[in-house]
């Protein structure tokens, strides 16, 4: 078959991939100058940048890529673990760091709170359980309510209706340790007091696989995954936007698509990469659509934005990981500043990324490479970013300047920021969600866009909008899942 990929995201490509080694003609097509979508690099003043996702879990998922073409991974990008995992940061000055060595968390366990050593480990008994029934689910399609119903059993027995945080408190005690075992949610677009606890296996899923960094960046990986899929003959077509999915009006399915630069393409079936609202909303004509009318699409639950500020200092701080989650001084009330009121707190967490820390040459010699990531609301909000942007660029600075990095301000050399409104022009994300449809117990598995379209049959959706969800074992797990589907076609 003739295949037509829209977006050269993660999941894009791992759908791609795994078509064209099934012996179809793939082709991407990628709005911008750049594969990537969210994974996308900026290179400025001698530094290099990953402009999103830069966490790897599952690396096996990576693997099967390439051993599927008879190829290894070390012969495109090198991947590195990383200890610790994350440096989890308060503002009382504790700090945990989060790492693969189950002797060495319970001796911090213990340092932070004596009583919760036994907590903690019926909670790592629990994400096991959880890791052990919910991690197959995410390669597995739910394209039938009789999908769901399966697994409603298993998934009552692991407390599914429950929230992450609700599912870790059970068992700990210390406020602290709390929020280090409940954060992961946050890394995917959720509210780690709203999502079901399903995402409790995050914990097991880190213990058993490890967190990754590919040498040179995501955007070294990506890099690899577009030149295997390259070699396997596949095409891909850069600054070439996506006008309109074209339907055949007598048969419901779609024949290809229409460029905004006015050329047509024809296709047997095609595969989405866009985000999942937009998708819908912008490229599939209303009158194709009855489940996913505009009505249903808006009334979905959005993850939350970001502001991202990427800067290089001329100086290192070897104080810092690879990974550090810096603990604002409120938690829950945050939380509901950020998913419920979608109001811009004056206090904010953030995950701070430095690289360099792994990779030296993403900078200049004696230099540090950085972005400090703020959750903030999606565009539900009334925050006017073009007035915001700066203040709230100088108060994470400052922040940081008074907490963790020393004269910051005078050792900045380069920067760029970016916000909700990024997420909206650039990516065409609707709402500026930075993670799509947030993920919910009513919004994940069944009940969350599906990998295959219900109003057009050769129409599959990847990405972080769709089943499983965001984060790159999430994307690459919706590819490989549409790779199935279709292949079973």
């Amino acid at each position: 078959m003739q295949i037509i990929v829209i977006g050269s995201g993660v999941g894009g490509l791992s759908a791609a991939i795994r078509l064209q080694a099934q012996g179809h003609r793939v082709m991407i097509v990628e709005k911008r100058d750049k594969p990537g979508g969210r994974a996308s690099v900026y290179q400025q003043d001698g530094f290099t940048f990953d402009a999103g996702p830069t966490i790897i879990t599952a690396p096996d998922l990576i693997h099967e890529l390439f051993e599927l073409s008879a190829r290894k991974t070390e012969d495109y990008v090198t991947l590195v673990p990383l200890d610790p995992f994350y440096n989890v940061r308060f503002e009382d000055g504790s700090v945990f760091h989060y790492n693969g060595d189950q002797d060495y968390l319970i001796e911090q366990i213990h340092q932070f709170n004596p009583d919760d050593v036994e907590g903690y480990h019926r909670f790592y008994r629990a994400s096991e359980q959880v890791f052990e029934k919910g991690f197959p689910l995410m390669t597995q399609p739910f394209s039938y309510f009789t999908d769901m119903l399966k697994v409603a059993p298993d998934m009552l027995q692991l407390q599914s209706f429950k929230s992450v945080a609700g599912f870790v408190n059970q068992y700990i005690q210390d406020e602290r340790l709390r929020q280090v075992f409940s954060f992961h949610p946050l890394l995917i677009g959720g509210n780690p007091f709203q999502s079901t606890s399903v995402y409790a296996m995050i914990h097991k899923l880190e213990q058993a696989f490890g967190v990754w960094f590919a040498m040179g960046g995501t955007g070294a990986l990506v890099q690899a995954l577009v030149r295997l899929f390259q070699e396997l003959g596949g095409e891909l077509q850069l600054n070439c936007e996506v006008a309109e999915i074209l339907i055949d009006g007598k048969t419901q399915r779609a024949t290809g698509i229409a460029l905004k630069s006015g050329g047509l393409l024809p296709a047997d079936a095609v595969v989405t990469n866009a985000d999942v609202a937009s998708t819908y909303l912008n490229l599939v004509p209303s009158q194709f659509r009855r489940k996913y009318r505009d009505r249903h699409v808006q009334n979905l639950r959005y993850s939350m934005s970001l502001f991202v500020l990427y800067f290089g200092t001329n100086r290192r701080y070897d104080q810092m990981a690879h990974h550090e989650i810096l603990m604002g001084p409120r938690y829950r009330e945050w939380m509901v500043d950020l998913f419920e009121r979608k109001h811009l707190a004056s206090d904010f967490s953030l995950y701070l990324h430095r690289p360099t820390a792994t990779d030296p040459t993403l900078a200049p010699p004696g230099c540090d490479g950085w972005y400090a990531l703020a959750p903030v609301p999606n565009l539900d909000g009334p925050t006017d970013w073009q007035e915001r942007t700066q203040p709230y660029r100088d108060a994470i600075v400052q922040y940081l300047e008074q907490h963790y990095l020393p004269n910051l301000s005078q050792h900045i050399v380069t920067e760029r920021v970016i916000n909700p409104l990024y997420f909206r022009h650039e990516l065409n994300s609707y709402k500026g969600s930075a993670f799509s449809v947030e993920p919910t117990l009513f919004q994940s598995a069944w009940f969350r866009p599906h990998n295959q379209s219900e109003d057009i049959s050769n129409l599959y959706c990847v990405g972080a909008g769709t089943h499983p969800g965001a984060g790159l074992p999430g994307v690459m797990s919706s590819g490989k899942i549409v790779a199935t589907l279709i292949g079973a076609a």
